[in-house]
């Protein structure tokens, strides 16, 4: 299968917003697809990488170094939860929409064999979805091509040699994308810990998006979606998994926009004192 074609450019520099210490791109589903395809096209010696901010990132970034750089370093950031761009909004600095990494995926594999076509390795999920999921790309994108597919074992970030063997196997099936379904902040800390090393040309950090390819789990109704609803959807599905994480992101991000706001205010009444001034 022909691959996404290697062009000597840069990619374009879209309008971006600054939000709770990091960068989000402010970007459509359209837009997200056409910049993904920009970095492949751009690749160089570094994977370059997409995370997708929701509530419990933004909670996490206040404190996690680790995450902050990865996302310092990320070549694509996109709005993944609905009260993000709600709270952009309230805070002046708005999003136009949410872009999940459930969606962009196949709106990627949608655009596919207009660039070519697409090869693929799939990395997390349990065992045997990402074959589950390798069969269902086939039948439904025929410009994709899964190349490969594995399950990593429990722990395998603290060990040498199974890294060594992951990294390994991507290059010998030479994707353009990496897809990782690592869970958040484990995926965008491998990436960005491993991303001189991972021979692909863009990874994309999207959480349960190899669940949702194989059918494994299911995503929201599209009105859940569209009206911000689909954290209740995964609540009522996993609620043994995820109950305590909303629960603390639900009691700690309120206050979180509200520490963005007050900074915010500091600093347009710091500028409208210096413009009175000159």
């Amino acid at each position: 299968m022909a691959t996404v074609e290697t062009l000597q450019t840069e990619p374009s520099v879209e309008p971006q917003v600054h939000l709770f210490g990091c960068r989000i791109d402010a970007l459509r589903m359209p837009g997200a697809v056409a910049r993904a395809y920009e970095l492949i096209a751009a690749a160089d010696d570094c994977c370059r990488y997409v995370v997708t901010p929701n509530v419990d990132h933004v909670v996490m970034l206040g404190h996690h170094e680790g995450l902050q750089r990865a996302y310092n370093d990320a070549g694509l950031v996109l709005a993944d939860g609905m009260p993000v761009v709600l709270a952009s909004r309230l805070l002046g600095r708005p999003l136009p929409e949410r872009v999940t990494g459930a969606d962009l995926v196949p709106a990627m594999f949608d655009q596919a064999a207009e660039h070519g076509g697409l090869r693929v390795y799939l990395l997390g999920a349990g065992p045997g979805v990402a074959e589950r999921a390798a069969a269902n790309i086939a039948a439904r994108w025929p410009a994709v091509e899964v190349t490969g597919t594995y399950c990593p074992p429990l722990g395998f970030e603290k060990d040498e040699v199974e890294n060594a063997a992951i990294l390994a196997r991507i290059a010998e099936s030479r994707p353009d994308v990496l897809v990782v379904g690592l869970g958040a902040p484990k995926q965008e800390l491998w990436v960005h810990e491993h991303r001189d090393a991972i021979a692909a040309k863009l990874a994309l950090c999207v959480g349960a998006t190899i669940d949702f390819l194989a059918g494994h789990k299911s995503r929201a109704p599209e009105w859940m979606r569209d009206s911000g609803l689909e954290w209740l959807h995964r609540l009522s599905t996993e609620p043994r998994r995820l109950l305590g994480r909303y629960f603390r992101d639900a009691c700690r991000f309120p206050g979180i926009v509200w520490r963005e706001w007050k900074a915010s205010r500091r600093r347009k009444t710091g500028q409208d004192a210096r413009t009175a001034d000159n």
